[in-house]
């Protein structure tokens, strides 16, 4: 099952968002909290989710949406909480599902088809509010 344009943006865009993201020092001294963050939290969720079903649907695609995650987090920042929010919700993203499919059923493809609308949504208004 392939859905080009949701993942070309939901590729795309969140490291895009991480990148126009001002650095924390810029953010003022301790301030760890962004006015994206639900949006982006739940972009994290749907990364993981979509790393798991997709891989269990046979989308071969390797690492593809864990590295995706791994350049959001290096593009948010060095806060180590921030960080651990991030992984956390991608993991959580991740299991929730894995505990939920052992198969690729047409639930799981629908699954997949729904995160991909839902993160390219995501994505698209947190690249707007970038600008």
């Amino acid at each position: 099952m392939r859905h080009p344009a949701a993942i070309a943006t939901l590729v795309a865009v969140p490291l895009m968002v991480a990148l126009s993201s001002p650095p924390l020092a810029a953010q003022g001294a301790g301030s760890d909290v962004r006015p994206y963050d639900t949006k982006l939290m739940r972009l994290a969720e749907i990364l993981g989710a979509v790393h798991y079903l997709r891989e269990l649907c046979g989308a071969d695609e390797g690492q593809r949406w864990r590295s995706r995650m791994q350049e959001l987090i290096e593009g948010e920042g060095n806060a180590s909480l921030r960080r651990a929010q991030l992984t956390s919700r991608f993991n959580n993203g991740y299991r929730s599902y894995s505990r939920t499919y052992q198969t690729c059923t047409p639930s799981a493809q629908t699954a997949v088809t729904r995160f991909l609308a839902e993160g390219a949504e995501i994505a698209n208004e947190l690249a707007k509010a970038a600008q």
